[in-house]
């Protein structure tokens, strides 16, 4: 508890610096081509496309209960989805990306991971926004179930933070790390029902197994906020267990920071 006050005490006072770094931070990934940050949600909306056009045009699928169109089903657990690995992969990275900032002994190099959270969530506001946009053109309602989406946002935050830790700290000893994060973020995509609906493995053993994976619990968050008009109390016991889930791994992360934190400055 200790390094949690002390990470939230650090990110009062230094808010304004955090929210100036992360602006510069997404200003920088695109520095050097014509359209600039425009390409951080050019890029998102292609991928989008092309798994509508592959898998509602393509392979005829629907959310499989019929009544909601794909394409705002599809759109609902991409946008979570987007966030989580843009986030996750610059806060993973964090420390080589800063480590002339890491070397500087009177910098809190604890606010550097949420540079990169705010500065992914710039785009996900966005397609938040282009989310609701879309519900209203099709007609669907977005009722009170909506505010729900703070939520989730925060579940989401907390989950990739935690990894965050983990990946961040380790990688600094075993590069190999972070290739064994790119290729269990492209495992996520697919094990998780993000372009494909449960409800057709609805009952079977299979699909207990796959929503043991936390990143379910905001993917269909989203989902259930967005379309399904579900309150997120009306699952308690899968809260409870995405939470526990949350908190060994945060605890984890903490652990491993702790101790590796010493020899950052002399590795990087």
């Amino acid at each position: 508890m200790t390094f949690i006050r002390e990470v939230l005490t650090e990110l009062y006072s230094s808010r304004r610096l955090i929210y100036e770094l992360a602006r510069d931070d997404f200003k920088l990934r695109f520095a050097g081509s014509r359209l600039g940050a425009v390409w951080g949600f050019i890029q998102p909306l292609v991928t989008i496309f092309l798994y509508w056009f592959v898998f509602q045009v393509g392979f005829r699928s629907t959310d499989a209960s019929g009544r909601i169109p794909y394409i705002l089903w599809l759109t609902a657990g991409m946008i979570p989805w987007f966030f989580f690995q843009e986030a996750w992969s610059g806060t993973s990275n964090y420390l080589y990306e800063y480590s002339f900032l890491v070397k500087k002994v009177v910098f809190k190099i604890e606010i550097l991971p949420f540079v990169k959270l705010l500065s992914a969530l710039f785009v996900h506001l966005f397609f938040v926004a282009l989310v609701l946009l879309m519900m209203a053109l099709y007609e669907y309602k977005a009722e009170i179930y909506v505010l729900q989406l703070a939520y989730y946002l925060f579940s989401e935050l907390i989950l990739i933070y935690a990894l965050s830790l983990i990946v961040s700290s380790l990688s600094v000893f075993i590069k190999d790390v972070l290739q064994v994060m790119g290729v269990m973020i492209q495992i996520f995509f697919w094990m998780v029902p993000i372009v494909w609906s449960p409800d057709n493995l609805q009952g079977t053993f299979i699909l207990k197994i796959l929503r043991l994976n936390p990143v379910n619990y905001f993917i269909e968050g989203y989902r259930d906020a967005l379309l399904n008009h579900v309150w997120f109390w009306e699952k308690p016991f899968y809260a409870v267990y995405y939470w526990a889930a949350v908190c060994v791994l945060l605890g984890m992360g903490i652990w491993v920071y702790r101790k590796l934190k010493r020899y950052f400055a002399d590795l990087l």
